[in-house]
Order: C-alpha cells, then structure tokens, then sequence
C-alpha cells in the first residue's frame, strides 16, 4: 500500500526494516531492508483448522514464531510495528513471545470485521491488551476500538501522511457548458459508496447532460457498476478507468472539477478510517462531496472544507451536487479550504514526527505528546 511505504520510507529517527511474506514491484517500490518470510506448506491447512473447525482466528505455527524471532533478534530489532489488527491478531503469539514492546495501527477495514463472532473477538481483545500502543487513523477508529475493549490510554491518533509538495494546488474553472466533470478512486468495494455515487450522478445528468464520471481502481464490484450505469441510463457518460498509476490519478484529478466519495458502512461492519485518495484530491484542489462516516468528518468540515450528506442518501447527494452547479464561487471557496485542512492535518513530514514520537514513547525513550489533535 503507497501510503505504508511513505510512511516507511520517510523515517529518519529510527532504522525501519520490514518483513513480509512476499515482495512485489520492488522497482516500482525500493526499498533494500526487506526480509521475506513465505507461508509453510502447512499455512492452508492451519487456515482450515482454525477458521472452519474451530471457528478462531488463525495464528502463527511454532516454526513461523521462531523464523520471525530471529530476524527481529538478528536485525536488533527493539520495537515490532504490526499494521492492520487483523494481522496482529495472527501474530498474538509472537507479540507475547517477543520480550521487546509492539505497536499496531488500525486503518479501518480491520476494526469491526468478524467482530461478532465471540472468538475472534476475544482473540482481538487479547491482541489489544498484549501491545504496548494502538495507533489509528482516525478518532472514530479509536472509538470503535475502545467499545471492543481496548483501554484508552493506549490509543494514539496517527493520521495518512499526504505528500502536499507533490500534489499542487490548482483552481479549477468551473464549465460554462454544463460539462462538469466528476471522479471518484478507490478499490471497487461496499463501503466506498459507488453506487450511491452513480444514483446522484445519474439524478445530476437529468439537469446537466453533458457531464461525465471517471471511476478509477479495481474491485470484485465493477462488473455490477457497470449494469447499474447502464440500468440507469448512464453507461455511456461513465467510465471506468481502471488501476491508474499515481501520475496518471492525478492528471485526471486535474482534469476532473469535483471529487466524489460517498463512503458508507458494509454489510460486514468494514469501514472508513479518513480514504487516502480522498485527501489527495483535496490537495489538488478539487472540491469534494462525501458522507458523515468513520473518519471523514475529522477531515472535512460540511460546507466549509467540502460537503458531506448521510449515508446511503444518493438524492441528498444530488442535491448537494446540483446545488454547487448553481453557486460555483462556493466551489471554489470550499477546493482551497479543503487544501488548507490538509496541510493543516495531514501533511507527511509532521505525521511522520508523530509516528517517530509515538515509537520513542513505546521503547520508553519519551513521554507520550498529546493525544488530542493540534
């Protein structure tokens, strides 16, 4: 994930090294302190006995907790950082094998998944209590964890760093033609909102005809989009881009005059920490409409910084949207306001100084600094 190897890569009070279980585009992604520890031959079956038979997360076999101990005590390892909670539920025995302290970071997705079955609940419930911090993206995430059960005092919020020297600002000109121009870019799934998007848009295209829908990134959801946009008329003013580089994204955020990204609750409980793309799009300049869900609120303040409407609510999004088609001087106001807010709080360089502090606290090298945000 790019914002995982930003974060990475731009520590200079600690040496990070990584483990992984394999390695991809490593061109596309340098990075030369990477230990692969595949899965044994015995990982399918394991996966088998503990989620079908035993109904309990899986963890980690004696030979994986030994391999893992080893590099950790090889490289002089004196912090682990596991990210994403469920993968840390998987390694609970390494974290209490381990004599030295752990950290894990929630981004969202990993916080209420399979939560209702009572194993893995307790499982994560032990996770939480056997670090030493919790990091999460978002305030609404550390409020999710602490009704599982995790003590308070542990949570830190650590937000996506946001490279703002690398998406400049730039005003948009609104059309005059009535040719509006939206994206959205996320991975094809629930809790994004598309199809709350497409509903608005297609409401939209009744006043505006012209304008059209990029939706770029993959997902098991795509062949569906597609014949919903075309059950709703609107097959041929939506496109589907598809993974694009991080060059190409923005070219089209440039090329795009409003962002959209009506995020909601799945079915399975998956949710928003603050969307990445999101928060890059801000600091392009585009205005962005989008919902009161998980973190997104902590990012963006309704009509000052962007829209935000309830979830689900396409007509209120279409509303919104058509609203703004009228008044496009508060656009404009609302693109350099959101490129304010973050650079005011998620630029990279100040995250990762936070990160930093948040490790030093953990190996008890520095008090804890504020939870609270600046």
């Amino acid at each position: 994930m790019l914002h995982i190897y930003r974060q990475i890569t731009s520590l200079t009070r600690v040496r990070p090294f990584v483990i992984a279980q394999k390695r991809e585009e490593a061109e596309r992604y340098p990075f030369d302190a990477v230990t692969v520890i595949g899965k044994p031959a015995t990982h399918f079956l394991r996966r088998i006995w503990f989620k079908q038979i035993r109904d309990k997360p899986w963890q980690i076999s004696r030979r994986e907790l030994n391999a893992l101990i080893r590099v950790l005590e090889n490289e002089g390892a004196r912090l682990l950082h596991i990210y994403f909670g469920h993968i840390a539920v998987h390694l609970l025995p390494l974290i209490r094998a381990w004599g030295k302290p752990s950290v894990v970071s929630f981004h969202g997705a990993d916080v209420m998944v399979d939560l209702e079955k009572p194993a893995y609940r307790e499982a994560t419930k032990q996770m939480l209590e056997a670090v030493r911090l919790v990091l999460v993206r978002s305030e609404s995430l550390g409020r999710a964890l602490v009704e599982i059960g995790c003590a308070p005092e542990k949570i830190r919020v650590q937000r996506t760093g946001i490279p703002i020297e690398e998406i400049p600002f730039r005003e948009r000109v609104w059309p005059g033609d009535g040719a509006w121009k939206f994206v959205q870019a996320c991975r094809l799934i629930e809790k994004k909102g598309l199809r709350t998007s497409l509903l608005a848009f297609a409401k939209f295209t009744g006043t505006h005809p012209q304008s059209t829908f990029t939706i770029a990134g993959e997902g098991p959801l795509r062949a569906g989009l597609e014949d919903q946009a075309r059950a709703l008329g609107i097959g041929d003013k939506v496109s589907f881009a598809g993974f694009v580089s991080q060059n190409e994204l923005r070219e089209l955020f440039y090329r795009s005059h409003i962002f959209l990204h009506p995020s909601e609750r799945g079915a399975d409980g998956n949710q928003e920490g603050v969307p990445n793309s999101m928060l890059e799009a801000m600091a392009s300049g585009l205005p962005v409409f989008a919902t009161e869900h998980g973190g997104i609120p902590e990012a963006i303040k309704n009509g000052q910084s962007g829209i935000l409407v309830s979830e689900g609510n396409g007509d209120a999004l279409a509303r919104a949207l058509l609203n703004a088609a009228e008044n496009p001087r508060a656009l404009t106001t609302i693109a350099r306001d959101g490129a304010s807010a973050v650079r005011e709080k998620f630029e990279q360089s100040a995250q990762t100084r936070k990160l930093e502090d948040y490790y030093l606290e953990a190996i008890g090298h520095a008090r804890h600094p504020e939870r609270s945000e600046a």
